[in-house]
C-alpha cells in the first residue's frame, strides 16, 4: 500500500489536507512502552504551521487524539490509532485547480492516476499536511528509542546558497542533538542562521520560495543492524524519507563528495577505544554494506523550494487543452525545510525502531 511503510512496525497514514481529519495507525509497537503526551506535543509543535513569518500562515494546533493502543499512559500492544482534526481549511482557494494543475505539484500526475477523482484541496493526500501524522508515529518511536540510548536530531544544513557548519560525523553527541531540538531556528552557526532567515524573508517578499538541506544524525544505534543489497539501513531510510513531500535527494556520510575523493582520503581507519572497535573518521556515515557500524548515522536530505508561490505562472487548462496563466491562492511556506526537520527525524526514528524490532524477533 502506497501510504504504509515498515515491516515489524507498520505505519499507515490517512486523510487529506482539507478533509475533516488526518491520522496514523501504528501496528507492531511493543506493549508496555510509556508514552509522554506532553513530550509528543512538543515534538509536533516543531512541525506545526503558523509559527512565525518563516512558515505558512495556516493555523492548526495539531493536537493528536489517540483512539486506541494506549491505556494508562502505556502502549497495549494493539494497533495505535491517532487522529488530528483539521480546523483551518480554506478549500475555496483550490477550486480552480481541478482544471488547472499547479507547476511542480502532484496535481497533474494525480489527475492521470486517479482519473480526476483525487482530492485537489491543498494537495489532498499528497500534501505536506500528511507529515503531521508521520510525526505522531516518529515522535512515539523517538521516545522508545531514547529509552534504549538512541537519539535522533537535525539542523538546517543550508537554505538557498547559505550553508551551516556540518556535524562532526565521528563525534556528534546526544547533548548536541538535544540542544538543536530546543532551538526555534536549529543551526550550528548562529551567524549562518541569521543569513538563512534573511534569505527566506527575501524570497517571501519576492512572492517566491527557497529550498534547503537538512542534516540528521543518530547516536547510540547498535552495530550489526540491517542487511546487504536491497534491504539495508540506507535503503529503508531512503524509502521513508522520500515519502516526505518536497524531498529531492538523500546522501549518507560524505555523500556525493565521495565521488571527488580518492580511496585513501575516503576510507575510515579502524581503531580500538575503551574496548570497542570504532573508526577514526566517519565518512561512511555509520553504515557499510547496508549494516550499521556503531558510529553515528549521518545523512542529509535535500528539500525543494515550495512549488506554491504567489507569482503568476504558466499552466494549462485540462478541459480546454490550452495554455493559461495561474495565480496560486492559499497560505504557503516560503521555505519548507524549516518545518521539515522533525519530519526527517520522525521518518528516521520509525525506520530505525522497525529495524531494531525486526532484529529482536
Amino acid at each position: 500500500m502506497a501510504s504504509e511503510f515498515g515491516k515489524q512496525l507498520k505505519i499507515s497514514i490517512f486523510g487529506e489536507s482539507h478533509g475533516p481529519a488526518i491520522g496514523v495507525v501504528i501496528d507492531g509497537l511493543p506493549a508496555g512502552e510509556a508514552l509522554n503526551l506532553s513530550v509528543l506535543q512538543q515534538f509536533l509543535a516543531r512541525r506545526a504551521p503558523g509559527q512565525n513569518r518563516m512558515t505558512t500562515a495556516r493555523k492548526e494546533p495539531d493536537l493528536p487524539q489517540i483512539l486506541s493502543g494506549v491505556l494508562a499512559g502505556k502502549t497495549t500492544g494493539a494497533p495505535l490509532c491517532a487522529v488530528i482534526q483539521n480546523t483551518d481549511m480554506h478549500a475555496s482557494d483550490y477550486a480552480n485547480l481541478r482544471d488547472i494543475p499547479r507547476p511542480s505539484h502532484a496535481d497533474y500526475p494525480a489527475f492521470l492516476h486517479y482519473h480526476g477523482y483525487q482530492d485537489i484541496r491543498g494537495g489532498g493526500h499528497f500534501s505536506g499536511r500528511l507529515t503531521a501524522p508521520l510525526c505522531i508515529a516518529g515522535g512515539i518511536c523517538l521516545q522508545i528509542l531514547g529509552r534504549r540510548g538512541i537519539f535522533v536530531g537535525s539542523h538546517l544544513a543550508s537554505v538557498g546558497p547559505v550553508s551551516d557548519w556540518r556535524f562532526d560525523a565521528a563525534s556528534v553527541t546526544p547533548e548536541l542533538l538535544s540542544s538543536l531540538c530546543q532551538k526555534s531556528f536549529p543551526v550550528l552557526s548562529e551567524e549562518a542562521g541569521i543569513k538563512m532567515q534573511a534569505e527566506i524573508d527575501d524570497a517571501r517578499k519576492a512572492l517566491d520560495s527557497v529550498g534547503g538541506t537538512i542534516e540528521c544524525a543518530v547516536t547510540g544505534y547498535p552495530a550489526g543492524i540491517g542487511g546487504p543489497m536491497f534491504d539495508g539501513v540506507e535503503n529503508r531510510l531512503s524509502a521513508a524519507l522520500f515519502g516526505i513531500p518536497a524531498v529531492r535527494g538523500v546522501e549518507f556520510g560524505a555523500g556525493f563528495d565521495a565521488a571527488a575523493m580518492r580511496g585513501s582520503a575516503h576510507n575510515d581507519a579502524y581503531c580500538c577505544r575503551e574496548g570497542q572497535i570504532i573508526t577514526q573518521t566517519n565518512r561512511h556515515g555509520g553504515i557499510l554494506g547496508g549494516i550499521s557500524t556503531g558510529m553515528p548515522i549521518v545523512f542529509r536530505v535535500a528539500i525543494k523550494p515550495t512549488p506554491s508561490i504567489a507569482q503568476e505562472q504558466d499552466s494549462v487548462s485540462l478541459s480546454r487543452m490550452e495554455p493559461v496563466k495561474l495565480q496560486i491562492k492559499g497560505r504557503h511556506d516560503p521555505c519548507i525545510a524549516v518545518r521539515a526537520l522533525p519530519c526527517v527525524e520522525a521518518a528516521a526514528a520509525a525506520v530505525l525502531l522497525d529495524l531494531l524490532l525486526s532484529e529482536s524477533n
